[in-house]
């Protein structure tokens, strides 16, 4: 049985609609794998394709002020979906302002229904949060600063 172009087509739009990065297939003899490069800028600006050149220029020079005047960027160590509680009705784990120590846990990153908990790598306060409750993250992508 040989892939033919629709069930190609139809294995990427799965890729795409379940934001994986990866999708691997063999039968018998033949196997086929479609990877998705990921970048860390890329996929919140996909959705608007519009607005994104007008957006490209004006975002990349605040990102680098922010890293100069916020603190330490605290990235993403995975895709996935951020959490800035342990649960919908809980207390977010840290606040714009909060201080916390080398080893707190900030948020959770979801990722293939594993929460996984996301600590301070170093000491100091919570300047500014940069995503959202519930939003998707990237690899790499800058959660927060840390003062």
């Amino acid at each position: 049985m040989k892939f033919d172009i629709e069930y190609v087509e139809k294995l990427a739009k799965v890729l795409a609609d379940n934001s994986l990065t990866e999708i691997s297939l063999e039968d018998g003899e033949q196997a086929i794998t479609l990877r998705k490069e990921v970048m860390g800028v890329a996929a919140p600006v996909v959705a608007a394709p519009a607005p994104q050149q007008v957006q490209t220029a004006p975002v990349s020079s605040p990102v680098e002020q922010k890293e100069v005047k916020k603190g330490k960027p605290l990235t993403s160590p995975m895709v996935g979906t951020f959490y800035s509680a342990p649960s919908p009705d809980a207390e977010p784990f840290v606040k714009v302002g909060q201080t916390v120590k080398e080893g707190d846990v900030v948020c959770i990153v979801e990722a293939m229904k594993l929460m996984n908990e996301i600590e301070a790598e170093f000491a100091g306060k919570i300047t500014e949060i940069c995503v959202s409750d519930g939003q998707p993250v990237e690899f790499g992508q800058v959660l927060m600063y840390i003062e």
